[in-house]
């Protein structure tokens, strides 16, 4: 995904976002909260009486625009442009508002791309991010205090000219203790504050015509913008195994090959310096991938998870490379991204944690499920070290770069 869009930075002032914001400081959830109230009066706000928050924006597509486990002066883990949305303003290619998890589709380039016109150059001149997933408001079906559910109905063609009659069903769910419990199978310890939650997402073919490897199809892609520090990695698990069948462990080169000292794959874990100083992606096949990405941030003792669907039998993945493909069903199903300066402007201090689901080749009235789960816990080295031993094999001090 390309983040040519916008020369915002992430600072922020708090005298340029008003005095609500600037009661608490700056990185914390109650300056995100007030400040997001400022400009959306819809914002709706999912938790519990711990101080587990959740924000999300109908505006934007039901997004999740960031949590935190400490109440309104714990740290905000969702990256905000605050400065688009301060501006009121849109931008032409993709309107690059950030939130912790907003839902895409794809594929975003190739024969079947939604985001170039039928016989453009993938160029990024020519690179546009559908309304419908960047511009417009989804519907609000319904709001709990642990729940709000969306819908949308789309009308999309692709870049062979094929168009897509689709409803896009979204849920976000705040998780509590027992369930992040679950989730995770293990138990968290008392002392370690948790934040959670998943969003069902969901599409429809509503037209009369089926998806398939002729008209090209539709995926659901989910994407986290998370805040960077100097000190946080990515460690996504692999599926050990023979090339020869599962094929490269993961692709370093979407936008040049990513350096030795920022890539490391050894044993099953592949680590990605996550510091949003040097602009750079990875992706994973499905034949490769696993069903959980982390990352952890030394500065702040935070390990996050993410879980999402992954079917045990692979599937057929879009590919979303920016040219006409001999594969078009050969993309990744699990992608991390780090944000870095181009020409000295930098969207943001932030990196992504992405997953997508399989192709979805539907009938009319078919439909296609994605789950995405995104679990913060905050505490002691100690803590931290024995979550992260069952869950991924390795202390915390193993996911370091």
């Amino acid at each position: 995904m390309v983040f040519l869009t916008s020369c915002n930075s992430a600072k922020n002032k708090s005298e340029d976002n008003g005095d609500a914001a600037s009661k608490f400081m700056t990185g914390t959830f109650g300056y995100d909260l007030n400040f997001l109230r400022r400009y959306h009066k819809d914002i709706i706000v999912l938790g519990d009486s711990l101080g587990a928050q959740v924000i999300v924006a109908p505006a934007y597509q039901g997004r999740v625009m960031t949590s935190t486990a400490d109440g309104d002066i714990g740290l905000s883990f969702g990256w905000i442009n605050h400065e688009l949305i301060a501006s009121g303003k849109t931008t032409e290619h993709m309107s690059a508002f950030g939130g912790e998890e907003r839902f895409w589709l794809g594929p975003e380039g190739g024969q079947f791309s939604i985001y170039f016109k039928k016989g453009a150059e993938f160029k990024f001149e020519n690179w546009f991010v559908p309304k419908e997933i960047d511009t417009e408001p989804f519907d609000l079906i319904s709001s709990t205090k642990t729940e709000a559910s969306f819908r949308k109905e789309m009308h999309l063609q692709n870049y062979s000219g094929n168009k897509f009659d689709l409803t896009v069903d979204r849920t976000i769910r705040f998780l509590d203790i027992p369930s992040i419990n679950s989730a995770l199978g293990i138990a968290v310890p008392e002392n370690v504050n948790a934040v959670a939650f998943e969003t069902d997402n969901r599409i429809t073919n509503k037209g009369n015509n089926a998806w398939d490897k002729k008209t090209g199809a539709l995926s659901i892609w989910i994407l986290s913008m998370l805040n960077a520090s100097e000190q946080t990695t990515v460690a996504i698990p692999y599926r050990q195994g023979d090339a020869a069948e599962l094929g490269k462990i993961v692709t370093d080169d979407y936008f040049g090959k990513v350096a030795a000292d920022r890539l490391r794959v050894d044993n099953g874990l592949i680590l990605f310096k996550a510091d949003a100083n040097y602009r750079s992606k990875i992706g994973l096949s499905p034949k490769r991938a696993l069903p959980i990405v982390a990352s952890y941030d030394v500065i702040n003792n935070v390990l996050t998870i993410a879980q999402f669907t992954l079917p045990a039998e692979g599937g057929e993945y879009v590919n979303s490379l920016w040219k006409m493909q001999d594969d078009p069903f050969a993309g990744d199903a699990v992608n991390s991204y780090n944000d870095g300066p181009i020409d000295s402007i930098q969207m943001g201090k932030f990196y992504e944690i992405e997953s997508s689901s399989p192709a979805a080749m539907l009938a009319p009235g078919q439909s296609l499920q994605h789950i995405h789960r995104t679990i913060h816990l905050k505490g002691s080295k100690e803590d931290l070290d024995n979550i992260a031993l069952k869950l991924l094999g390795v202390k915390v001090d193993a996911i370091k770069l």
